[in-house]
């Protein structure tokens, strides 16, 4: 009885050849995001070593063009006064129907800046002044003192907090003015106006503009010197 070699062959894969790609591409994409990470890594921890930090530094250019002058005025005005306010801003806006998650902010900002009091000078008339016939004596009479416009300091006025809903971080990554604090400069500069108002400047401007007026003309040789201001009698 003879035995005869029997050979079996590996029945051949339904799909044909595995298809490889799809993994080695994924595997190329995950590599050069771990490299950029790496970088990024790197580049923080480097930053921190003595003279490497200017490997990955950040550099800043200027390439504004140079101021252009617009316009000169003359100004009449005696500035005898200055108030330094400073006003903390929570401005919020919701959307109707929709929760603030979705729509709304809400800011918190702190608002510094500076109002002026002055009394214009230009606009004494020519019976403003009165003076007796040996000139030692003499009696002004002018305009009332007026506050001039909040100007907000940049360098003292900041943004504490702002939070943002999805659909407005949304519109700020397409701005080209992401996150404008506008709103919050102009709430900030009408609430330091209101408390300009309130503080007194305009008396302390009279006073020390009387008192200036008072020392300039003593030193001429004036004697006795009464400064009046709008209608006042006294």
């Amino acid at each position: 009885m003879t035995s005869s070699d029997v050979t079996t062959e590996p029945a051949p894969h339904s799909g044909g050849k595995r298809n490889t790609r799809p993994a080695r591409g994924c595997l190329h994409v995950l590599g050069i995001g771990a490299a950029v990470l790496v970088l990024l890594f790197a580049g923080s921890r480097l930053s921190l070593l003595p003279g490497l930090g200017d490997l990955f530094g950040e550099e800043t250019h200027d390439r504004s063009g140079p101021a252009v002058l617009k316009s000169i005025q003359d100004m009449s005005a005696y500035e005898a006064a200055s108030g330094n306010f400073q006003v903390v801003v929570d401005l919020e806006k919701d959307t109707k129907f929709l929760p603030n998650v979705v729509r709304g902010t809400r800011t918190l900002f702190v608002g510094a800046g500076t109002v002026g009091a002055s009394v214009d000078l230009g606009k004494v008339t020519d019976n403003g002044v009165v003076v007796n016939e040996d000139r030692t004596a003499a009696e002004i009479r002018l305009p009332h003192a007026v506050l001039g416009k909040p100007a907000l300091d940049p360098d003292r006025s900041y943004a504490v907090s702002k939070q943002r809903g999805l659909l407005d971080r949304l519109g700020d990554f397409f701005s080209d003015n992401p996150g404008s604090e506008q709103a919050v400069n102009q709430l900030a500069a009408r609430h330091i106006a209101e408390a300009a108002k309130e503080s007194g400047l305009t008396v302390r401007a009279e006073k020390n503009t009387a008192a200036m007026l008072k020392g300039l003309l003593g030193s001429l040789g004036f004697e006795r010197v009464t400064v009046r201001y709008g209608d006042d009698q006294e």
